[in-house]
């Protein structure tokens, strides 16, 4: 044999001996037992990311029952009109060809609650429990430190804003303290359609909620109406617009309601309660 054959030889010689080694390491160092089960590798199992899911939206909510109804509550007076003379003494335009001051300082109860403030308080008060129902509500003054506005812009605000009802809020200053209740005022004789039969139906059901929410009407006007043709507020109005006068400022009973949270919390449900009703039957 050639010395070339030998080499190739060993050299296959050699490629045996490591392949038997090579499956002495995949077999173990001993052989199997005939009992012992085979174990074959297996590859590790495969783990994905789950799709990730489409939320399901929220079902849209139900519109309030005042979804449709836009209300103008013009709280009276304002606390900076005291140290403005010049401007709340300007006259305007009443709404009937005559003048009239452009505002005024208000009531307050003999402790000095000021009106100004009781009206504003009821007002956002009363603007919270429409929005909840789902009323567009605009106020006519934002905060209780400014002047005016004007008797005629305040009558305006409700066609100014495209609303469909104004409710001017009030509390009387008679000076006897024997009187006593809640009362509304109405624009007569009316000077548009808004101003008569709608308007009456507006305080109608004003009046009614403050009786359901336990206060006492007018012991001055019956039926707790009354009609005037002054009032630049109610006659510049061109939707259903009522001023209503909440309580007496100088009876005692009343002016202990309307100085506490409780008093005017309960004021300002009345006050949405009527306007709810009217929004109902209109």
């Amino acid at each position: 044999m050639s010395a070339r054959a030998r080499s190739l030889l060993v050299a296959l010689g050699a490629l045996a001996v490591l392949a038997v080694a090579a499956l002495g390491l995949v077999l173990g160092a001993r052989p199997l037992g005939p009992d012992e089960p085979v174990v074959r590798a297996t590859e590790p199992p495969l783990t994905s990311t789950p799709a990730p899911t489409t939320p399901t939206p929220d079902p849209t909510e139900e519109p309030g029952p005042l979804a449709d109804l836009h209300v103008v509550l013009d709280p009276g007076h304002n606390g900076g009109n005291a140290a403005a003379p010049a401007e709340i003494n300007a006259l305007v335009g009443d709404g009937r060809g005559g003048s009239k001051a452009c505002n005024t300082v208000g009531s307050s109860t003999t402790s000095g609650y000021p009106e100004h403030a009781f009206t504003f308080d009821v007002a956002q008060r009363a603007r919270e429990i429409l929005v909840a129902d789902g009323a567009t509500v605009t106020l006519t003054r934002e905060d209780d430190t400014g002047v005016g506005p004007c008797v005629d812009e305040r009558g305006q605000a409700a066609q100014t804003a495209g609303a469909d009802v104004l409710v001017s809020i009030h509390a009387d200053g008679a000076a006897d303290p024997a009187v006593r209740g809640y009362f509304a005022i109405v624009s007569e004789p009316p000077l548009n359609d808004a101003q008569a039969e709608p308007s009456r139906a507006l305080a109608a059901d004003l009046l009614a909620a403050l009786g359901a929410a336990g206060f006492a009407p007018s012991s001055s006007y019956p039926g707790a109406l009354s009609e005037r043709a002054d009032l630049g507020t109610l006659n510049w109005a061109e939707r259903p617009a009522v001023l209503l006068e909440l309580a007496e400022m100088r009876n005692p009973g009343e002016a202990a309601l309307i100085e506490s949270e409780e008093g005017r919390r309960r004021y300002a449900e009345a006050v949405a309660a009527g306007i709810r009703e009217w929004a109902a039957g209109s």
